[in-house]
């Protein structure tokens, strides 16, 4: 899925993929200066690490009085090319204004 599809779907969730960190760090910084109270970061696999660094970024360096709320973790269940069914680390990360 597209990302910036993606965060457009829901306003006030980030998707952490590939991208640098800054890249979703604008992401959420842009979303609390819009008026939103909570901003979700999700993020599966191998970018669970850079969603926690994206987190960290904006309550140290950009949104100072923003917070983490709430920490959700989960195995998602997703299928590959060939039909093989996997499981998936994910995170949700609740930051709050």
């Amino acid at each position: 899925m597209n990302n910036t599809v993606a965060e457009q779907e829901d306003d006030n969730t980030v998707y952490v993929g590939s991208k640098p960190a800054m890249s979703y760090v604008l992401a959420v910084v842009t979303q609390f200066s819009e008026g939103q109270e909570t901003v979700h970061i999700k993020a599966r696999g191998k970018a669970i690490s850079r969603a926690v660094d994206v987190a960290e970024m904006v309550q140290r360096k950009f949104v100072e009085d923003s917070e983490v709320e709430d920490i959700t973790i989960d195995t998602d269940q997703i299928e590959t090319d060939e039909g093989e069914e996997l499981d998936v680390s994910s995170i949700q990360i609740d930051m709050a204004k």
